[in-house]
């Protein structure tokens, strides 16, 4: 069973592989559908990625991206599943990813944790939602079930992680990276405190870890984002208690044993950049 997930795992990370955004990606409006496993569905849109579970009652969708890939997302489940989606789960209150909710408001009742409703209750981008939760709530329909599950300040206070206990999977969104740095220099990133989220997530019984963007990967993969982002810190925090400006730092540090991660180059000096502002918060 572990060598034919790890097959289809590393077919997924071919497929949603995409390292950066770019215009040309933006033009062409690169969307697709692949299988995860059983009844869980990959959905990207050029170099963003949402899942979706396709249940007895309906569908479970997660994050919708922006209107036209909502768009084409409820027509094609309508036509390769002949279902209607039920519910919609955002992940975080940032626009990349929950825009175009509206889109599904007809047949969806919409679920997001409550720090981010008051953000989306003020912008125009996407449907409010109609539930929220605090700390943990699973969404049930049909035979399907989706466990969520808020561990603090991460990416935003409000970003939540989704569990698939079924399919032995979760989707993580911009707190979870596979084989891939974190976002340029941390924006709305909370350090040291993405570190305990990941451990967090690390306690959940998966097999398949998806994030918003880039390639799928396992518990191991999940592992050794973590490793990284304490060693990341570890090495950000001794520069800057013994007075090194972050100049200094970015000259000095350099985290050899994860330059096979993709944006190595490019963007661990603005990732020392990050921790270096969260150190003097």
């Amino acid at each position: 069973m572990m060598s034919s997930l790890k097959t289809s795992l590393l077919w997924l990370a071919l497929v949603a592989g995409l390292t950066t955004f770019n215009s040309s990606e933006a033009i062409a409006q690169q969307r697709e559908i692949k299988q995860v496993k059983g009844n869980l569905y990959l959905f990207r849109n050029n170099a963003h990625l949402s899942v979706f579970l396709v249940t007895s009652d309906g569908v479970i969708a997660t994050d919708p991206i922006n209107e036209g890939a909502a768009k084409w997302l409820e027509e094609e489940i309508r036509k390769r599943f002949q279902k209607e989606i039920k519910y919609v789960i955002y992940s975080h209150s940032d626009n990349d990813h929950i825009a175009g909710g509206q889109v599904f408001a007809d047949t969806a009742t919409v679920v997001a944790h409550e720090n981010a409703a008051p953000i989306i209750n003020d912008g125009t981008y996407t449907a409010p939602p109609n539930v929220t939760f605090s700390e943990s709530s699973i969404v049930q329909l049909g035979d399907g079930q989706v466990k969520l599950h808020f561990f603090g300040v991460s990416h935003t206070d409000n970003l939540i992680v989704m569990e698939f206990p079924q399919q032995k999977a979760i989707f993580v969104v911009d707190s979870l990276n596979i084989n891939r740095m974190p976002y340029r220099n941390l924006p709305s990133f909370y350090m040291p405190e993405l570190i305990d989220f990941i451990k967090q997530v690390e306690k959940l019984d998966y097999e398949i870890a998806i994030p918003g963007h880039g390639g799928l990967g396992t518990p191991k993969d999940v592992a050794r984002y973590r490793n990284y982002l304490e060693d990341l810190y570890i090495k950000v925090e001794e520069a800057h208690k013994a007075g090194k400006s972050l100049e200094q730092a970015q000259a000095s540090i350099q985290l050899e044993q994860y330059k096979d991660f993709d944006n190595y180059e490019a963007w661990l000096p603005l990732n020392i950049e990050g921790v270096y502002r969260n150190l003097n918060r």
